[in-house]
């Protein structure tokens, strides 16, 4: 495996299509969804790179959370309990502020196991406070599926699994 610019390591491709993810201006950029993961568009004024991506878990389990719940996002809060778990809710039902940093885009809607289907898009935004978002710059953060219970107010909940966040220390650009 190699190391990618911005830190993870990519699984090995087994599978993969390009598919376009929405940038921050609102216009489209290509990124690949593997077997392995789908990174976010780069929405951090600056930066070129992905901050978070999701497993084909994942991807899997929002498709089917979006035909129940509608448009979904994400936050990662700071603090203990469930702070550390990203928690997914229908978009605008969690109130997002100042005090908070979107750190990507992604459209769950792209598949990788239909390539060139033609799908309505699904963005899902990631954010996360401030605050914790400083002491986790410097990570590169992939969001799972694991079985177990997740928090009651997490959309996923009722479904037996729950998200997870797995991180890796960034390998910055010389």
């Amino acid at each position: 495996m190699s190391a990618l610019p911005h830190g993870p390591a990519r699984l090995p491709e087994t599978q993969s299509v390009r598919c376009c993810q929405h940038r921050a201006d609102g216009s489209l950029e290509d990124s690949i969804m593997t077997n392995a993961r789908l990174d976010a568009a780069a929405v951090i004024p600056g930066e070129s790179f992905s901050r978070v991506a999701l497993t084909a878990d994942a991807v899997e389990l929002l498709r089917k959370l979006w035909v129940r719940h509608g448009s979904l996002m994400f936050h990662q809060s700071g603090g203990c309990c469930d702070g550390s778990t990203p928690m997914c809710y229908p978009a605008g039902d969690f109130q997002t502020g100042a005090a908070d940093v979107l750190l990507g885009r992604f459209d769950v809607a792209a598949s990788y196991e239909t390539p060139g289907a033609d799908k309505e898009s699904q963005p899902v935004d990631f954010w996360m406070s401030r605050e914790q978002f400083a002491y986790w710059s410097h990570t590169h953060l992939t969001v799972d599926v694991v079985q177990g219970r997740g928090s009651g107010f997490s959309v996923e909940s009722p479904e037996g699994v729950r998200f997870l966040i797995r991180s890796t220390l960034m390998d910055w650009p010389a």
